[in-house]
């Protein structure tokens, strides 16, 4: 049997939560620290994991010298997930960190680089990758049912009256959560992406401070355009938080609604004014697949750290997604059409 993943907790706040009850189920995993900058928010997330010795603290790097574990386990803001990073990695640890991967592509590349220089594991929680839904979909396209991809669009509708800080934040929908609908694309179409053109607005009405809607035109390596909708103030008839989504090839199309809804429609004869077609159905879950949000990246990642191998979420892929994410944004900030880079 392998040897357990021992791993410290930064960061001990509501966020976290959903990975310490990963943890206290995976057998291969103990969480041995918990840090954060308020140390009763660390006891009381140790407390909550269960009953062993814990070593608590405000400092990371004191509590990696005293635990010396194999992982960090990043639940911080934003903002210091960088410093983070290259904390774990000075003291010989692999990382898993919640999205986005750093609050910009200069910090993503410097922890990515150290990463590569350390021969360290770096990847993020970007946990709706694995939807067994999105699944679903991704292994229906890998089959070729709708030929050639050419065009995938998207639409994110939600309401959300969270106040807080995401009420006065620039860019919210964007910065905040339009990470987890761009891997998502990138994801569906295998393609990464080459340019964005964005347009970001605050609408009349709106409870946010700042652009909380924004259209962006994508194109992406694969000659597919990928297109996004999306609005954090729209009230009525919202869309699932994965989105509603539109998927055309050259041999048909598929909806799906981001829950269990598809439809699919496969061309079956062409030459008059409109193709006859005829439906598909999308298979069931693949059980053999990995999936289940945070359960199934943390699972992946122990793996990984146990037995050599790359995350599906690892740095070096997900600062694609993060490219689209600071892309569209200057974009919007420039209104102009912008290329993407990483």
């Amino acid at each position: 049997m392998a040897k357990k993943v021992s791993a410290v907790l930064v960061g001990c706040g509501g966020m976290s939560r959903r990975w310490t009850n990963v943890a206290k189920e995976h057998p291969e995993l103990e969480l041995v620290g918990f840090v954060d900058i308020n140390e009763e928010a660390a006891k009381t997330r140790s407390e909550e994991y269960g009953d062993g010795e814990y070593v608590i603290g405000t400092d990371l790097a004191e509590v990696l010298k005293q635990t010396t574990p194999d992982a960090v386990f990043d639940c911080t803001i934003p903002e210091v997930h960088t410093s983070v990073a290259l904390t774990a990695f000075e003291h010989d640890c692999h990382v898993l960190s919640e999205k986005p991967m750093a609050d910009s592509m200069a910090n993503a590349k410097k922890a990515l680089e150290t990463a590569q220089i350390k021969d360290k594991i770096y990847a993020i929680i970007q946990n709706r990758r694995y939807d067994p839904n999105i699944r679903r979909l991704r292994k229906f396209l890998d089959a070729g049912h709708l030929g050639n991809l050419t065009t995938v669009n998207c639409d994110f509708y939600i309401g959300a009256h969270f106040g807080g800080f995401r009420d006065e934040m620039e860019h919210v929908l964007l910065l905040d959560m339009a990470i987890h609908t761009f891997d998502a694309a990138r994801l569906i179409t295998g393609a990464d992406p080459v340019s964005v053109y964005c347009k970001e607005w605050n609408p009349p009405g709106s409870w946010y401070d700042h652009d909380a809607s924004a259209i962006a035109i994508f194109e992406m390596n694969n000659n597919v355009v990928y297109t996004y909708r999306g609005s954090w103030c729209s009230e009525g008839l919202n869309t699932t938080w994965e989105c509603d989504w539109r998927i055309i090839g050259d041999k048909g199309s598929l909806t799906w609604d981001g829950s269990d809804g598809f439809k699919a429609d496969i061309v079956s004869e062409t030459g008059g004014f409109r193709s006859a077609c005829l439906p598909a159905a999308v298979p069931e879950h693949d059980p053999t697949d990995r999936v289940g949000g945070h359960e199934g990246i943390i699972h992946e990642f122990v793996e990984c750290v146990q037995r050599g191998g790359t995350p599906e979420t690892t740095g070096s892929n997900n600062i694609r997604s993060l490219a689209m994410v600071f892309g569209a944004i200057d974009s919007a900030e420039k209104n102009l059409p912008v290329g993407i880079s990483w």
